[in-house]
C-alpha cells in the first residue's frame, strides 16, 4: 500500500484523469467536489492522450509537476507496465487505474475493486459474505474486482464468457487460494441463481443484450451494470425479472474517494456526490 500522508500545501498540487476518450469523464467533477468538502487545494483535469502516446503524456505531466494521475480506457494496462512500484491489489488485477507520482518514481494502484465492494456494502447495504455471485466479463473491468469480491468470502463467485478459456485463464489465477471461484458458458447459467449479478462488459455502449437466462436473478438479486448513465439492457432484462438494479456510479465515485485517499491521506464523504453528479446528468 501507498504511505498516506497528510501536509498543508501553499500552491495547488495537479492531478488529472488520462484517457481516450476523455471528454465524457465525470472524475473532475468527483474530484472537486472532494477537494472542497476536505479542504484540500488541488487541481484537476481531463488529459487526451493518443491511443499511442501514453508513456510520453505521463512523462510529460511529470515533469511539469503534477503529483498522480488516473487512468482510464484504453491505459490500464500500459500504466500497470509503467509503474516501478505496484500495490499488492494492482497485482492482484493485473493493470492500474491510478498513478501516484513522487521521488520514489511511479507508483501504480487499482482502486476498481475497492470501489465496487465500497458501493455494494456500503451504500446498496448488501453484503458480500455468503452469497453467489455472477460476474459477466473476462476483460480488465472484470479482472480488476475479482481479488477484492473473493475478499469478502462470497460462497461462489463464477465468471461467465462467451469465450470459456478467456474465463478460465482468469479463473485460474485466483483458483490456489479460493475454491469458490469458477468459470462458466453463458450457456452453462442455466438452472444457476445468483444474489449478486454483475455485468463487466461493455454490451451497455451499443445497447447490446447479453445471451443470459432470467433466470439467473434469485428473489432479491442485486444486479449491477457497471455502466453508468443509461439504463442498459441488462438492467431491463433484470428488472423486469425482478431484480434490485444499480448502476455504476457509485463505482466510480468509491473508486475516486479511494485514489483520493491515496493521494492526500483523507477520506472523503461519497454520497452527497453521488447525488450531485445525478442531478447534473
Amino acid at each position: 500500500m501507498v504511505d498516506k500522508v497528510v501536509k498543508p500545501f501553499s500552491v495547488a498540487d495537479r492531478y488529472a484523469v488520462v484517457g481516450n476518450p476523455i471528454a465524457h469523464s465525470k472524475s473532475p467533477l468527483i474530484h472537486e467536489a472532494f477537494a472542497k468538502q476536505t479542504g484540500q487545494e488541488i487541481s484537476y483535469e481531463r488529459i487526451l492522450a493518443p491511443v499511442d502516446g501514453f508513456e510520453a503524456t505521463v512523462r510529460e505531466l511529470i515533469m511539469q509537476g503534477y503529483k498522480g494521475i488516473n487512468v482510464t480506457v484504453p491505459f490500464k494496462l500500459e500504466a500497470f507496465q509503467l509503474a516501478n512500484t505496484l500495490s499488492a491489489r494492482a497485482q492482484d488485477a493485473g493493470a492500474v487505474n491510478t498513478l501516484i507520482f513522487n521521488d520514489a518514481g511511479i507508483t501504480g494502484d487499482n482502486t476498481d475493486g475497492a470501489g465496487i465492494v465500497r458501493d455494494i456494502e456500503q451504500n446498496l447495504n448488501i453484503a458480500i459474505a455468503g452469497k453467489r455471485i455472477l460476474l459477466i466479463g473476462a476483460g480488465g473491468a472484470a479482472e480488476g474486482v475479482i481479488a477484492p469480491i473473493l475478499a469478502h468470502q462470497p460462497q461462489a463467485l463464477v465468471v461467465a464468457n462467451r469465450t470459456i478459456e478467456k474465463a478460465q485463464r482468469m479463473v485460474s489465477k485466483h483458483l490456489i487460494n479460493h475454491r469458490q471461484i469458477s468459470a462458466s458458458t453463458f450457456e452453462g447459467l442455466q438452472n444457476q441463481t445468483f444474489d449478486i449479478v454483475i455485468n463487466a462488459t461493455s454490451t451497455g455502449l451499443s445497447d447490446t443484450a447479453l445471451p443470459i437466462p432470467s433466470s439467473i436473478f434469485a428473489k432479491g438479486c442485486l444486479a449491477y451494470d457497471m455502466m453508468y448513465g443509461r439504463e442498459t439492457p441488462f438492467m431491463q432484462q433484470a428488472r423486469a425479472s425482478g431484480a434490485q438494479v444499480a448502476d455504476g456510479l457509485g463505482m466510480l465515485v468509491e473508486q475516486a474517494a479511494e485514489a483520493f485517499y491515496i493521494w492526500r491521506g483523507v477520506r472523503p464523504e461519497t454520497r452527497s456526490v453521488m447525488q450531485q453528479i445525478r442531478d447534473l446528468s
